[in-house]
């Protein structure tokens, strides 16, 4: 019950700010609509909606992270967090306090991207559920990465790492926009370093049917993102 009452507290100070929200959701979906007009008047397939949709959906995880950092940096900023501690609350308790509320987020924003590229061309089928449940391993290492921000940095620092660098970083070296064997080189052996290009590439992977590939990337992506979830565990 004192998980549940910490959840629910948390997700009334994030529907507290519907417009952080609404940006958070509707930005990937401006980009998906711009780029495919992109698309309609250029000769080369160079934003296709089959690849183009995953790719923001995992994208629009990034926005998870600055919410999951603000929430916990106003919360230690407030002394709030400094009063939690006199309750039963475990770590665990904690940390899924947090990240709770923002799964169901981080899935309705994946929905919103999938259901609009329907009418940008997407095949209707059984994969993009697929691709819904693909999204969940991801969205919990940006909520992670959020918290371990939000843990160690106050609430306008942390707008300056996840706002700005985060989203940045799994923007440019997570393949969205465009193929990373095009570059090739040092920077698509960083990119494949990182997690992001990972989590895009098991996403597109689902949408494609190609199910034997889902699980590779995602272990991949898993890999590189233990050490930070363990880092985050330790601190509380």
């Amino acid at each position: 019950m004192r998980l549940l009452a910490f959840v629910s507290r948390n997700r009334k100070e994030l529907l507290r700010d519907p417009w952080n929200l609404a940006f958070g959701i509707g930005f990937p979906l401006v980009l998906l609509l711009l780029l495919s007009a992109i698309q309609a008047n250029i000769p080369v397939s160079l934003f296709t909606v089959e690849k183009l949709a995953p790719g923001l959906a995992v994208f629009g995880l990034s926005f998870i992270s600055l919410f999951s950092a603000t929430l916990i940096a106003k919360d230690r900023t407030t002394s709030f967090l400094m009063r939690l501690f006199a309750s039963p609350l475990s770590a665990s308790d904690y940390i899924l306090g947090y990240a709770l509320p923002l799964l169901p987020m981080a899935i309705l924003q994946g929905a919103v991207c999938f259901v609009t590229a329907f009418f940008l061309g997407l095949p209707v089928n059984v994969n993009v559920l697929l691709a819904l449940v693909v999204l969940v391993p991801p969205a919990i290492l940006y909520i992670g990465i959020g918290l371990l921000a939000g843990s160690v940095l106050t609430d306008t620092q942390v707008g300056g790492i996840c706002g700005a660098l985060l989203t940045n970083v799994s923007a440019w070296l997570s393949g969205t926009w465009f193929d990373l064997n095009l570059v090739g080189g040092a920077f698509k052996r960083i990119a494949y370093a990182l997690p992001f290009a990972h989590a895009v590439d098991a996403a597109r992977a689902a949408i494609a049917g190609d199910y034997a590939s889902i699980l590779s990337h995602l272990r991949q992506a898993g890999g590189h993102g233990h050490h930070g979830r363990l880092l985050g565990t330790s601190h509380y």
